[in-house]
C-alpha cells in the first residue's frame, strides 16, 4: 500500500481539505500506514497533477482560501486497480531480528535494554490497537462513520468487518512481539546465569583491567 492509495481511500468518504484529510488520516489509516504530514501535502499536489483528484478552491474566512480535494473517476479507477492487485512481499528486512541475532557483540545490559524497549513499544502499541478495535466494533471511528453516511446500509457490515479484521491483525502482531521480547529477556537471564560470555562484556572487562593496571 502506498501513501497515494491510502489518501485516495480516505477521500472516498467525502471531499476534504488537506487539514481535514490529515485529521481523519491520523485517526484511522495511520494506525496501519504511518506518514508524516510533510509527505501528505506534496502527495496531494502530485495526485492532482496526475489527474486523480478534482480540486476546488473555496473561501476560508474573509480573506483566505483553502483547497477542497475530491476523488474523481480516474482516482477511483486507480484505487480499484490497486485493490485487485496481490501484495508483492518485499525481501525480508527485520531490524529487530537482525539486531537480536548479533547480541553477542553487545553486553548483557545493552541487549536487555533493547529488548525492554521493544517490549515497552509494543505494549503501548497493543493498547492503542485494541482501543481502535473497540472503536471499530462500536462504530466510533469518525472516518468510518463518514463512510457509512455515503454508502448504502447494506454495505456497512462489510466496511466494519474489514476494518476490524485489519486492526485485529495489528493486535496479533503486537502480542507476538511482546511474547518474543519476554522470551528474549528470559533467555538473557539464563545465559548470564550459566556464565556464557558476550564479546561486549569481555571487551568491557578487558578495558577495566587495563585501566586498573595503568593506575598502579
Amino acid at each position: 500500500m502506498s501513501l497515494r492509495h491510502a489518501l485516495l481511500a480516505v477521500l472516498t468518504a467525502e471531499p476534504m481539505t488537506g487539514y481535514d484529510l490529515v485529521k481523519y488520516f491520523d485517526g484511522s489509516v495511520a494506525y496501519v500506514w504511518s506518514a508524516p504530514h510533510s509527505q501528505i501535502y506534496p502527495e496531494l499536489r502530485r495526485m492532482e497533477g496526475d489527474g486523480l483528484l478534482d480540486v476546488e478552491v473555496v473561501p476560508r474566512g474573509e480573506r483566505a482560501e483553502k483547497r477542497l480535494y475530491a476523488v474523481n473517476e480516474a482516482g477511483l479507477a486507480e484505487l480499484r486497480r490497486w485493490s485487485l492487485e496481490p501484495v508483492v512481499h518485499p525481501p525480508e528486512r527485520d531490524p529487530y531480528r537482525l539486531r537480536a541475532a548479533h547480541f553477542e557483540f553487545a553486553s548483557y545490559d545493552a541487549a536487555r535494554l533493547q529488548l525492554q524497549e521493544h517490549l515497552s513499544h509494543f505494549t503501548r502499541a497493543l493498547r492503542d490497537w485494541e482501543q481502535m478495535v473497540r472503536n471499530v466494533e462500536s462504530r466510533q471511528v469518525p472516518l468510518m462513520r463518514k463512510r457509512f453516511s455515503g454508502r448504502p446500509k447494506r454495505e456497512h457490515e462489510a466496511i466494519q468487518a474489514f476494518r476490524r479484521f485489519a486492526f485485529r491483525g495489528e493486535v496479533a502482531k503486537a502480542k507476538f512481539e511482546i511474547a518474543w521480547a519476554k522470551e528474549g529477556l528470559a533467555m538473557l537471564s539464563d545465559l548470564e546465569a550459566s556464565g556464557a560470555q558476550l564479546w561486549g562484556d569481555s571487551d568491557r572487562k578487558t578495558s577495566r583491567q587495563r585501566k586498573r593496571a595503568s593506575s598502579r
